[in-house]
């Protein structure tokens, strides 16, 4: 088949992150070779930590592990039995050290990492360490790669931080070839539409809790990821599109027989694609820019979360790759949306799943010239392969062609065919400063607000004045300030949503403006969430003042006040001390004192500098 010429936007955008990104991008990769050698890494262990590596292995694993001549897979775990997405992780260890030994290999368990949910913290204290979690994933992923005993990864994630940790983590071992396996979604339950308007209700005090509880777990009620399309989901579509996940494996439902061989065949590929087996490259040459705007090309293309506006930018920069949001912005003016899910449709991504899915998004997307092809995936080179579907034949996985067309076009479209002309996701800027705005799930009509601005510190004090009945008739802008990653950790404000519905509903003109996050599942309401500079730092929300006009212009790419902020001192203040008490947070100052802005992936971790890895290569 011949390649369709890339879009001149995207060739544009990659040239010139590719030029940007010279001297962070080598400095990675010579760290990266530097530490790649030929055979069992374990064989460069003294006996004495060899034995300890081995210890509590037993008969003829032991025996192989002190012969050090076949590939030992690490196995790195985000398994918990509270969190649906992560349960069925349960059975996953033994499965794959069964298929990497039928393989020629050896696999450890060599590590867990913590997983929490969004959904379950949303509006507590908790959710103020829903962010920093994932440079603790990325921590103890380096940690569970450490010892020297590796020659190949099987990362276990699905949810918000957790895959994106995984991966900055594993970067860190770049040399390493590493195979993402996902765990699949729940099966369909109560729609999506209506549980949020069971929440609206709700929210209005015209159903109780009892009423509520029941729709929550009619949508969110048995093993799987929750099908809406979060960060969750958006974590396993971009994972495909990186070609770090077997092709068309997203999506299929956990305790299926399909589930079961994917999860298997994952495993022998991590096997094969050691350096005992083949020159593949590893993890860090894999995920280099062209794979990087693939996946920022998907996000968009897809409505996908906008948590990944952060998290895209920290995986980038985890690789030496300087992404931006103004990539992100020119990027989205020429990517098409072409699919609705939940927020932004009415299907969840069982629907999508079977419409075509990832296959046919990507199909549709390198046909347009939209995506590049020439990229490295665990199944070799080239992302055409990902257009395949997979199924069983005698009960072993096997690839065929996906669907040419959509079989759902009110849930999938192609590019030529879109839903919309540009992606689901907008940059906006202005006095204000620079924000993420999720356009998918906002009607036209919407995506405009200007009103007298609200001025809250605390999600908390707007959902007060709400049930107070202040914020009724009137057109508003709330500015939720003081929710940055230096502030408070950047908690999700997404238990605002049904409220701003219930106002946006009544026909009151409603948008919100925070320094904080909304959710991979941002809704009908316009949000320029993201804002940076934060107001703990100084920015422009922390001389807001209540009644000044703020317009948000979400089609135009604009974010602007009508006052003179120059002049004005801060108002309000960031929490601080006491206010950290409790729930673990004071566990995390250092991260408070020194995280990045927004903008650069609100990291902890700076980029690697040529005199860095100069200086690494000189302890290696």
């Amino acid at each position: 088949m011949t390649t369709t010429p890339l879009h001149p936007v995207l060739a544009d955008v990659t040239r010139r992150l590719t030029e940007r990104s010279a001297a962070t991008r080598t400095a990675y990769l010579t760290r990266t070779r530097a530490a790649a050698v030929r055979g069992p890494a374990r064989g460069r262990l003294a006996c004495a930590n060899l034995a300890h590596g081995f210890a509590a292995s037993e008969g003829s694993e032991k025996a192989e592990l002190a012969r050090g001549q076949k590939p030992n897979i690490a196995i790195v775990t985000s398994y918990n039995d509270m969190l649906s997405a992560h349960q069925p992780y349960v059975d996953y260890p033994p499965v794959l050290k069964d298929t990497v030994i039928r393989t020629g290999g050896l696999a450890q368990v060599a590590g867990g990492v913590p997983a929490m949910c969004d959904g379950v913290t949303q509006g507590r204290d908790g959710m103020q360490l829903s962010l920093y979690s994932r440079d603790v994933i990325a921590m103890s992923t380096a940690i569970a790669l450490s010892h020297d005993m590796f020659d190949g990864a099987l990362l276990l994630g699905v949810c918000d931080k957790i895959v994106p940790g995984l991966l900055i983590g594993a970067l860190s071992f770049g040399h390493l070839p590493s195979v993402w396996v996902p765990a699949g979604p729940m099966e369909s339950g109560l729609p999506n539409k209506e549980k949020a308007r069971v929440r609206q209700l709700f929210a209005e005090g015209k159903v109780g809790r009892e009423e509520l509880l029941e729709a929550e777990s009619a949508s969110y009620h048995s093993r799987g990821t929750c099908t809406f399309y979060g960060t969750a989901n958006s974590n396993q579509l971009l994972m495909e599109v990186l070609g770090l996940h077997l092709p068309g494996s997203s999506f299929v439902n956990p305790g299926t027989p399909l589930r079961d061989a994917l999860t298997r065949e994952a495993a022998a590929v991590a096997v094969r694609r050691t350096t005992q087996y083949d020159d593949a490259p590893g993890l860090g040459e894999m995920v280099d820019e062209k794979a990087i705007l693939n996946a920022c090309v998907a996000l968009l293309a897809s409505g996908g979360s906008t948590n990944h506006t952060l998290h895209l930018v920290a995986i980038a920069r985890a690789a030496g790759i300087l992404l931006t949001w103004d990539d992100l912005a020119e990027l989205s003016a020429v990517v098409p949306l072409i699919a609705r899910i939940y927020p932004n449709g009415a299907a969840d991504v069982n629907h999508f799943h079977a419409a075509g899915g990832i296959g046919f998004l990507i199909r549709t997307l390198l046909d347009s010239g939209l995506l590049h092809e020439d990229v490295e995936t665990i199944l070799g080179h080239g992302l055409r392969r990902y257009t395949e579907e997979p199924v069983l034949v005698d009960g072993a996985v096997t690839w065929r062609p996906g669907t040419p067309s959509s079989l759902d076009l009110d849930v999938l479209r192609p590019a030529t065919d879109p839903f919309s002309t540009d992606g689901g996701l907008k940059v906006v800027r202005g006095l204000l400063g620079i924000g993420v705005v999720k356009t998918s799930a906002v009607a036209v009509e919407h995506r405009t607000v200007s009103a007298p601005a609200r001025v809250f510190d605390d999600q908390h004090d707007f959902l007060a004045a709400f049930a107070a009945g202040e914020l009724d008739g009137i057109d508003l802008v709330a500015v939720i300030r003081y929710q940055g990653p230096a502030a408070n950790g950047m908690p999700e404000l997404h238990k605002l949503t049904p409220a701003l519905g219930v106002l946006q509903d009544r026909g009151q003109k409603v948008a919100i403006v925070t320094d904080g996050r909304m959710s991979g599942a941002s809704g009908k309401v316009p949000a320029a969430i993201h804002v940076t500079p934060e107001a703990a730092l100084g920015g422009p929300l922390s001389r807001v003042r209540d009644g000044d006009l703020i317009t948000l212009d979400a089609d135009a790419g604009t974010l602007e006040i009508e006052a003179d902020l120059a002049h004005r001192t801060p108002t309000g203040a960031a929490p601080s001390g006491q206010d950290f008490a409790g729930t673990g947070r004071e566990l995390f100052a250092a991260f408070r004192a020194t995280v990045g802005p927004a903008d650069e992936g609100a990291s902890i971790f700076p980029v690697l500098t040529p005199t860095d890895a100069e200086t690494s290569l000189v302890h290696t």
